[in-house]
């Protein structure tokens, strides 16, 4: 197959469902560019903030991306590259993109809320809190896999032949640039929000200094060890939870979005120009060493197709910035297909290192991978000698990188916000709370839970984590479909485009989670596993308990009859 149909006719298909589709979904759901927003309506400078679209979607996309759209159609492809690519099209448009937009449509009508507090207008209090505890538990292990993947970026050592440890330029380089980032994007939110720069303007600035820091960090590479830097990122993520949204988070995060648009426009390059035949097998078979492509294949592809972690965001930070219900569709269902894009660049770049090297690509990590194939395919185009290929593979590391420490820090602020809903009384707020609720509510110190329990786990590297966040992750989703259904049909809206997606959710990750516990636990009864597969029983276990529950209380509300017509919440 040539890459150059699945590039295009995948793009395609892409732009069809938003502009087709996406726009009939608006339609449907009566998106109101007259009605104003919580960004305005709850103004505080702090988490409700008015922002520009381009802004807002900068900011979403770059919370949303991570390493799922890269990670997973890679590890996928073990089956093939036609399943990735008909899940990663069919599930962006028809589960992914839906779920993102309506979670964000359902948060911009309930004030800017969480799905959890939409749950509990919708099925019930109870529902509400053990969703809530469910999305604690999954933010928990998105900090600590996405902690230990920002940090092996970083990492400035690797081990040589001989076992001892040799500097790593191309991750020193990628944590040098990753901190300057960090300045710039203080100093652009001041110029934005309080010296009140014209946008326009200061993003070419803040350009400029995108290019002075690779600039820098090509040439001054810092040299720190994994554990030190796991040990740095906690402090990060405990500042950049707790900060008002404008300084830190949404304008680095718009920033960061230049990179990543930029290294999607180069992977578009690369591919059009080497087009290569991928001699990676369309179907390789249903079970490949002793995985089945049903579940896997639709746990493992993850942010490329469907995220319950978009929910999170759109509902926890997105839906407070957003200046207008107009601009709903290009952050929600864009955001998603623009995340399908490049799970599509991902498959055809380990495609194309099959071509190239056979099954070579399965010992190295994901992002060597499409480092590794975009850096030879833009030789292309001019970029062929020995400094120019070192220099595109370590951009591409840097823009994975910043994939990650955006999700990192967008996901600890998520997780503040759930366990600081945990314990809120029906119609209470944070500032109403007394005695022991105003110490667990209280912003500090539900940080500093969440960033403890998270890098707990981050220390122990992120391949022990990311199974069961894939589970969890997808569960996650199918729990906010359900959630949205449920909201939609109390307005007596229409909800059938999320019963299909919700119901097949279910039986993917119900059925992973079962398959987790079942392998989990005969290598425990066989004598070879350790108290990590006794940590993943405990946690798939209580998934799964807490996710049947949801389900029962959302089945039984989806029974219930509907509220009048034209009747709203919020």
């Amino acid at each position: 197959m040539n890459s150059l149909y699945l590039l295009l006719g995948g793009f395609a298909l892409l732009a069809a469902g938003y502009f087709i589709y996406g726009r009939w979904l608006e339609k449907v759901w009566g998106i109101d560019p007259s009605r104003r927003t919580p960004a305005h309506e709850l103004r505080d400078g702090i988490d409700y903030v008015p922002s520009k679209a381009p802004v807002v979607l900068g900011h979403h996309f770059s919370s949303i991306a991570g390493a799922g759209p890269i990670n997973g159609p890679i590890q996928a492809a073990v089956f093939g590259w036609l399943p990735c690519f008909l899940w990663i099209v069919i599930g962006g448009i028809f589960f992914g993109a839906v779920h993102d937009f309506g979670a964000l449509f359902a948060s911009l009508r309930n004030k800017g809320r969480s799905i959890g507090e939409v749950i509990a207008g919708s099925i019930g209090l109870r529902a509400k809190r053990l969703f809530i505890i469910f999305s604690f538990l999954t933010l928990i292990l998105v900090v600590g896999a996405f902690a230990s993947i920002v940090a092996g970026t970083f990492n400035g050592f690797t081990q040589d032949a001989a076992g001892g440890l040799v500097p790593n330029a191309v991750n020193g380089s990628t944590a040098t640039i990753s901190m300057l980032f960090m300045v710039l994007a203080v100093i652009f939110g001041l110029l934005v929000y309080r010296w009140e720069m014209p946008l326009g303007r200061a993003t070419v600035l803040g350009i400029a200094g995108i290019v002075a820091a690779i600039v820098i960090g090509l040439r001054c590479p810092v040299f720190l060890s994994y554990n030190l830097w796991m040990i740095l990122l906690g402090l990060y993520i405990l500042l950049a939870s707790v900060a008002p949204v404008w300084i830190l988070l949404q304008p680095r995060d718009y920033l960061s979005s230049f990179l990543l648009y930029a290294m999607m426009l180069a992977a578009v390059v690369g591919i059009v120009a080497a087009h290569p035949v991928i001699e990676l097998p369309a179907f390789t078979a249903f079970e490949v060493n002793g995985q089945y492509l049903f579940p896997v294949l639709f746990v493992t592809v993850a942010c490329g197709a469907i995220s319950g972690f978009h929910s999170l965001v759109a509902s926890g930070t997105t839906a407070k910035q957003l200046d207008n219900e107009r601009d709903a569709r290009l952050v929600g269902f864009g955001s998603m297909l623009i995340e399908s894009a490049l799970g599509i660049a991902s498959l055809i770049a380990v495609g194309y290192i099959f071509t190239q090297n056979g099954n070579s690509f399965t010992a190295q990590t994901p992002t060597q991978v499409l480092a590794d194939g975009l850096s030879q395919m833009l030789a292309c185009v001019g970029l062929d000698s020995a400094e120019a290929r070192r220099t595109t593979y370590g951009l591409i590391i840097l823009a994975v990188s910043t994939f990650c420490l955006t999700s990192l820090d967008t996901a600890t602020r998520l997780g503040r916000y759930m366990f600081q809903e945990l314990w809120l009384a029906p119609g209470q707020s944070v500032e109403d709370t007394r005695g022991w609720r105003a110490v667990l509510t209280n912003k500090y110190v539900a940080t500093i839970i969440t960033v403890a329990l998270g890098m707990s786990l981050g220390f122990g590297g992120y391949a022990k984590i990311w199974p069961l966040f894939g589970a969890a992750n997808q569960l996650l989703a199918a729990l906010a479909l359900l959630a949205v259904a449920c909201w939609l049909q109390n307005l007596a809206r229409r909800n059938s485009m999320f019963l299909l997606p919700m119901f097949f959710m279910l039986l993917v990750t119900l059925s992973s989670l079962l398959l987790t516990i079942r392998d989990q636990g005969s290598r425990l009864l066989a004598g070879t596993g350790d108290v990590v597969a006794g940590m993943q029983i405990a946690i798939a276990a209580l998934l799964l308990l807490l996710s049947l529950v949801l389900v029962k209380e959302g089945r039984q509300a989806l029974r219930r009859s509907r509220r009048p017509e034209g009747q709203e919440a919020g």
